[in-house]
């Protein structure tokens, strides 16, 4: 709202406002994110129109969770696609960083200046002019150069704002399992007839950086929009999900960003370049399966999620009842296992990276039969067995896996 009334203005002699086409855009620091419902394209096909009533089912969802999470109500759903939403969490205006930055380096001139030797000032003023000249240039630099350069780690508080951000792509997770309208959905004939049990599920992308905020559009169409590579970078990230076989796929940009307690729960997937850039990034993702987490356990009521996201503090990574239920799958021998494997397969050793990579996949499906979440699902049909098997591994070792047999199991020479 704020973004389009910017653009609106008041001719003369109407009554209306209407839009201003020459009012430019301002350069933002935001967190963005994108996410999809699965199998939106089987529901549309099934649903046909109410499929707009599974949308804003899980609009009330993803809206609820992002709003209560994003850091002093920064937190907005800025688009919605349809099959999927743009997120925006914005931190602060590039031009606003820029004038803090040059009066902090200003006033350490100052004070530096004041602890010199007065010689040196006094000859150092016959380049006043000069400077000056070097201020005006300084002024007319590019603010789209200065936000492409500034570290997002240097802006205070920055570690509590992404965990928030991230916190709220999972709650909107555990929440859309949670939430009986969405529930509901999994007992519609419509959907399950022909292709066994259908529930709405969501995957996620999240990428760091700046983008231009402004209004586009004409006087009869007026949409608010984010314009940057790191808004594309989210949108990949989050198709990516598919590949790993994951919820939710984290940017590099946001992972450093992060708190320590934050970090320590993320799983480094694999060091990719992506469509449109040359920069080689690590990837990550917070394991995150609905199978036997019941989210609805721990419902709480909106009062209540409130005061719990305002007294956020980082250990909530190791304490809150829904990050820990859709992790539960994941245990430490697998973690270790995985990670022994990543080590041979960034080092090129891809004979031993499939031996731990195989071996971490398989205690995860046993730790999952073990368990016993599904026992009901589960008959003793051979068949049967294999594919509880197929969709109980782990979605990244099969990628990788997958991937190195591509290859013939040996990595490329210039790896």
């Amino acid at each position: 709202a704020d973004i389009i009334s910017t653009n609106l203005a008041s001719r003369e002699g109407e009554l209306a406002e209407v839009f201003n086409p020459t009012v430019p855009g301002k350069s933002v620091y935001a967190l963005f994110a994108f996410a999809a419902i699965n199998g939106f394209d089987h529901a549309l096909k099934c649903l046909a129109g109410d499929v707009m009533i599974l949308i804003n089912d899980v609009a009330q969802v993803i809206h609820g969770e992002v709003f209560r999470w994003g850091f002093g109500d920064s937190g907005q759903c800025n688009k919605n696609l349809g099959s999927s939403t743009r997120v925006v969490f914005a931190t602060s205006e590039v031009k606003k960083v820029n004038v803090k930055k040059r009066k902090i380096a200003s006033h350490l001139r100052k004070a530096s200046s004041e602890l010199s030797n007065p010689f040196d000032r006094l000859r150092t003023a016959p380049n006043l002019y000069s400077g000056l000249k070097s201020n005006m240039h300084m002024k007319k630099h590019d603010a789209m150069a200065d936000a492409m350069q500034l570290s997002l780690q240097s802006l205070p508080g920055i570690s509590t704002f992404t965990d928030r951000a991230v916190i709220g792509m999972l709650k909107s997770f555990a929440g859309i399992h949670r939430d009986n309208k969405l529930r509901a959905w999994s007992r519609d004939f419509r959907l399950s007839a022909g292709v066994g049990a259908w529930s709405v599920n969501m995957i996620f992308g999240m990428d760091a950086g700046w983008a231009v905020e402004g209004a586009v559009g004409s006087e009869y169409k007026i949409d608010a929009t984010y314009l940057s590579p790191h808004v594309n970078m989210a949108s990949r990230m989050m198709s990516a999900c598919k590949h790993y076989g994951v919820t939710i796929l984290l940017s590099e940009a946001v992972q450093e960003l992060m708190s320590e307690q934050a970090k320590s729960k993320l799983r480094n997937l694999d060091r990719v370049t992506v469509k449109g850039s040359t920069q080689v990034q690590n990837i990550y993702t917070y394991d995150a399966r609905s199978k036997g987490a019941d989210f609805f356990l721990y419902s709480r009521s909106d009062d209540q999620a409130d005061m719990e996201a305002e007294r956020y503090q980082p250990n909530i990574w190791l304490d809150d009842q829904d990050l820990k239920a859709m992790r539960h799958h994941v245990t430490d021998d697998f973690e270790q296992e995985f990670m022994t494997g990543m080590k041979y397969y960034y080092d090129g050793d891809w004979d031993l990276a499939l031996e731990r990579l195989e071996r971490a996949n398989e205690i995860m499906v046993d730790a999952a039969m073990e368990e016993g979440y599904l026992h009901d699902e589960m008959d003793d049909t051979p068949d049967r067995k294999e594919l509880y098997r197929t969709e109980t591994a782990d979605g990244p070792c099969k990628y990788l896996i997958s991937f190195m047999k591509s290859h013939g199991g040996k990595a490329p020479p210039n790896w």
